[in-house]
């Protein structure tokens, strides 16, 4: 890597790191979060990028070079259906396979009396997430997966070890794309961790929207227990993929609890009570959280601003961004509010128009980071983005801003909720991180005759991979 881009990396890493900090950077800092976009412009397919991960790098290389973009997301078209066809998930349309090839893959939420979760099996997700995960879920959730007491079979054996190993493989792809975006234009990668509010676990992959419905209104009580036996396994795993420097978000994908999904009591009763400490935890270990605000949250604001100002950044899709603006902009960095459409069917002229408006309100005092109101795929035209790209570079510059020597980071906290990867909110029932606890294993050895701490060590940073998979199956897949 040659020192100019470097210099150019550092620069950016500081102009959009304080943005996220709602300081006022030398400019606006660009990040697109561009999905099936990025196939579009470099000249491939829907299925291309989906089905084979290396397309989708290039991809998103192609881009980041060619529009010169502050940061970016590595790899946006993030489910790579290779893993999902090697588990056999029945949970999606796969580009070329169900859907037609140049249409972006999509999640296919089964009927409500095939929902991946039943009604009256809250008592076994409560008492055991992880084993839940293995014995009901996964069995229901894929093709190739037998149910616990059936016969075992050779295509059920052989879904952990593709499935395992296509998943290691997949995500330490991901280390050589972060460098390559790095040391080829200067490219900062956008985020780091992975995580969902416990209320839209249960929507998205488990008792599926509708169930959910029946819940909420006939056993509520379950509801929330299950939401609390979540959050501190999501909590787990968000912190397991979290930026070790503290500088890039924890993004939370928010999509199931907005206005009109639930109401605003079972917002206020269950989801934001189960939510709201895992933010909190997030902060006090010195993450912010980038909260990917999709549909519409702006009955939420108040709660939103119950977080300690510069826990979060909010993302704006369908909400109003200047109202977002007014109600929590003195707290937290906002991003996005460019609406998707405009992109897609608009005129380049418009879509400055609206960069100029957003720019001059919500950007003036810094706090704002240029991008989509919704992830870009492939009906966004290329003038269009390239329009937004260069009105930013060159419109939404400060002339009192700067950049400081290095990127800010948050601020200590001395009010510190979570100890290392311990949870001081809830005491769980399984404890995060394992499957098969060391002190169950050890019963099973011999006596150990050498060093026992070396023995647990090993047996415990094995067990959590079996922990990371079942996971990453139910968020990233």
């Amino acid at each position: 890597m040659s020192t100019a881009t470097e210099q150019i990396y550092q620069q950016r890493l500081q102009r959009y790191v304080t943005a996220m900090r709602n300081g006022k950077p030398d400019r606006v800092p660009i990040r697109p979060f561009v999905a099936e976009f990025t196939a579009k412009y470099a000249g491939y397919d829907c299925q291309q990028v989906a089905h084979d991960y290396t397309k989708a790098f290039d991809a998103a290389l192609k881009c980041a070079a060619d529009f010169d973009w502050d940061a970016i997301v590595p790899n946006m078209v993030y489910v790579w259906t290779g893993l999902t066809q090697a588990i056999g998930l029945k949970y999606y349309g796969i580009p070329g396979i169900d859907i037609p090839p140049d249409t972006g893959f999509q999640y296919r939420e089964p009927p409500e009396d095939q929902s991946f979760m039943r009604a009256d099996e809250y008592d076994q997700l409560i008492a055991n997430p992880v084993k839940f995960l293995y014995n009901v879920w996964l069995p229901r959730a894929c093709n190739d997966v037998v149910a616990i007491g059936s016969p075992s079979t050779y295509r059920n054996n052989l879904s952990f070890v593709k499935g395992g190993m296509g998943m290691m493989q997949y995500f330490y792809a991901f280390g050589p794309q972060i460098a390559a975006m790095r040391e080829r234009s200067g490219t900062v990668s956008a985020i780091a961790g992975m995580l969902k509010a416990p209320m839209d676990i249960l929507a998205d992959k488990l008792r599926g929207y509708m169930g959910l419905c029946d819940d909420l209104m006939e056993r509520p009580e379950k509801v929330k227990a299950a939401c609390d036996a979540l959050a501190p396994h999501l909590l787990h795993i968000a912190l397991s993929g979290a930026d070790p420097t503290k500088q890039l978000p924890i993004t939370m994908w928010m999509h199931r609890s907005c206005v009109p999904f639930i109401s605003r009591g079972n917002f206020n009763e269950i989801h934001w009570p189960t939510l709201k400490p895992i933010i909190e935890a997030l902060w006090a270990a010195g993450h912010q959280t980038l909260f990917y605000a999709e549909g519409r949250w702006a009955a939420h604001l108040e709660s939103f601003a119950e977080l300690p100002a510069g826990s979060i950044i909010y993302h704006c899709d369908q909400d109003d961004i200047f109202e977002v603006h007014k109600k929590i902009g003195h707290k937290f960095a906002i991003s996005g509010g460019v609406p998707n459409f405009l992109l897609g069917y608009r005129s380049p002229q418009e879509v400055k128009d609206c960069c100029k408006k957003i720019i001059d309100t919500v950007a003036a005092d810094g706090g704002y980071i240029m991008d989509a109101s919704a992830i870009v795929q492939n009906d966004a035209k290329v003038e269009n983005i390239r329009a937004m790209t260069d009105f930013v570079r060159e419109y939404g510059v400060y002339g009192s801003g700067h950049l400081p020597a290095t990127p800010p980071a948050p601020p200590a906290r001395k009010d510190t909720l979570c100890q290392g990867q311990h949870y001081d909110f809830i005491k769980p029932a399984a404890a995060p991180g394992v499957c098969i606890p060391w002190a169950e294993k050890l019963k099973e050895l011999p006596p150990i005759t050498g060093d026992a701490d070396l023995c647990r060590q090993v047996w415990e940073n094995v067990d959590f991979l079996g922990y990371l998979y079942i996971w990453h199956c139910l968020l990233s897949f």
